[in-house]
């Protein structure tokens, strides 16, 4: 089982997974010409995927998915929530909804999504298995619940968003109610609380911490590692950094 980004921040977000004979991308916030180039980079032919599973409606998750569904005929695993803020975007795409509490395959893939807070309809996140080992994946949250926790336990390699440093924000030029949307508790995770998070779920078993969307004017990537490492007692060098621009390549779990 494998995973890698194409891209992650509020330009665009793509995660692909790899188990067996299987591939899935979860969410798309690119065009097609730019998702391709970036499925290329890590060499995998678009039309090799089997699914696409979005996480919630913001155009920087869900912007590509309908184009790219109808160009390579995928089917699309989504909320009835996310569908329904559509308002017939996906008319031609094979959206198939999901329910947020119920687990399901897509080929070698087992797929748990999970519902968070965040400022969408109906969000979730997902959980990816090979039936063996487990990927959680975690961004576009606001705050951690107990069933956040509880779903992440165990996981052989996770990505947490570190959206920003909250001296950063406090003291950055966003306007007063972008600063408390993304700072509230249906916004964005930052460094201190995703690094709490990782301090609970640390296990001798994990093989991989990805610090994922990370604010551009509210955060860096030293400040990120640095939270993320101190809650693990790892070296930097372990802590993996999915950026805007390239994202982050292949990274396998044994």
């Amino acid at each position: 089982m494998r995973f890698a980004l194409l891209g992650s921040g509020s330009e665009g977000n793509a995660l692909v997974v790899e188990a067996g004979s299987t591939r899935i991308l979860m969410d798309c916030g690119f065009s097609i010409s730019e998702t391709v180039a970036r499925l290329q980079r890590l060499g995998i032919p678009p039309e090799t995927l089997g699914a696409i599973v979005v996480t919630h409606e913001h155009s920087d998750h869900i912007g590509g998915v309908a184009r790219l569904a109808r160009k390579f005929s995928l089917p699309v695993y989504l909320t009835h929530g996310t569908l329904r803020s559509q308002n017939g975007a996906f008319s031609g795409v094979n959206a198939v909804e999901i329910n947020s509490h119920c687990d399901f395959s897509v080929g070698d893939i087992a797929i748990q999504p999970y519902p968070v807070p965040h400022d969408a309809v109906e969000p979730v996140q997902y959980v990816f298995s090979d039936g063996a080992r487990r990927l959680g994946v975690l961004t576009d949250v606001g705050c951690i619940t107990p069933h956040i926790e509880t779903t992440l336990t165990g996981c052989a390699a996770l990505v947490l968003e570190c959206n920003h440093d909250t001296v950063m924000l406090a003291n950055g030029d966003y306007p007063y109610v972008l600063k408390q949307r993304v700072g509230g508790r249906f916004g964005h995770l930052n460094n201190l609380d995703a690094a709490a998070l990782l301090s609970r779920l640390t296990h001798d078993g994990l093989q991989h911490v990805v610090a994922a969307h990370l604010s551009q004017k509210n955060n860096s990537r030293t400040l990120a590692v640095q939270a993320l490492c101190a809650a693990t007692c790892w070296p930097e060098s372990r802590i993996a950094v999915a950026t805007q621009e390239e994202g982050l390549g292949w990274c396998e779990i044994d």
